[in-house]
């Protein structure tokens, strides 16, 4: 894939890390069509380059992303809202289906829809100056009710929702929303770091296990042995040259080992 100069999104890659940057800073990278429909398509297109092994999603500017653009909706009838509400939904998914590991650098406000792009990503390192804010109830409609609870439980999810008070960075690292803190002026160069070190590995196993822990999550732990045990005999198949490869769709049931007769529980 190209670099990307300009648009909502623009993409700059650096050996095998590919930054792509929310580019709409006058709007504080408020989220509007264009840029749910540049999102999918340059994650698509990430997804399936294989000279990419890590990707870096952050934003010009001071804020990260100040949540939907409500302006672009007057004088809209309910059907256009409804594409664009599917559209960001859309943009949300194709981040979190990436096969590759992504990881947010966030700083400044992350309001609703700027959350939803940052919980997709594999991971988020937020600068010292990051606040969230979950505001969509206040604001009359419904947002962030499904990823928010996945990652700091359902009563603090609620608690964020109905009050839509403003989480400090420190409370957001404090409660697993954010991975790591680092001085703002330092997250770029943070960002590099741990994706020069994700790079570093091998992508098969990086991407199984990438695969391991999102499909695990959402089984049981037998089921979830099952798909280690998968990943692990994948990456042993054909000595070290097979770590160069992808790894197969385990939803699709690609390389998934039998369960054993007993059920009893391997891991590696």
């Amino acid at each position: 894939m190209s670099d990307i100069e300009d648009g909502p999104v623009l993409v700059r890659h650096d050996g095998n890390v590919a930054h792509v940057v929310l580019n709409r800073p006058a709007a504080r990278n408020a989220l509007n069509l264009a840029m749910c429909h540049r999102l999918r398509e340059v994650f698509e297109d990430l997804d399936s380059d294989p000279d990419v092994r890590v990707v870096l999603l952050s934003a010009n500017g001071p804020a990260f992303c100040a949540g939907a653009d409500l302006k672009e909706r007057h004088g809209r009838d309910a059907a256009w809202v409804r594409r664009r509400r599917l559209a960001s939904f859309a943009a949300y998914e194709t981040i979190e289906r990436c096969a590759k590991p992504v990881v947010a650098l966030v700083r400044g406000p992350v309001v609703g829809s700027g959350g939803e792009i940052a919980m997709s990503c594999d991971f988020i390192i937020a600068g010292d100056d990051t606040t969230f804010r979950f505001p969509e109830p206040h604001r009359g409609t419904v947002g962030a009710t499904q990823r928010l609870q996945r990652v700091i439980g359902r009563g603090r999810a609620k608690e964020l929702l109905f009050t839509a008070r403003v989480m400090d960075v420190r409370e957001a690292a404090a409660v697993g929303l954010v991975a790591r803190v680092v001085p703002a002026d330092d997250l770029l160069a943070e960002g590099a770091r741990a994706a020069e070190t994700i790079a570093s590995a091998p992508p098969l196993s990086i991407g199984l296990t990438k695969q391991a822990v999102d499909l695990g999550s959402e089984t049981d732990l037998g089921n979830g042995v099952r798909i280690e045990m998968a990943a692990i005999e994948r990456c042993l198949a054909g000595g070290r040259t097979n770590l160069d490869r992808r790894p197969p769709d385990v939803r699709k049931g690609q390389g998934l080992p039998a369960r054993p007769a007993n059920d009893q529980l391997y891991s590696g």
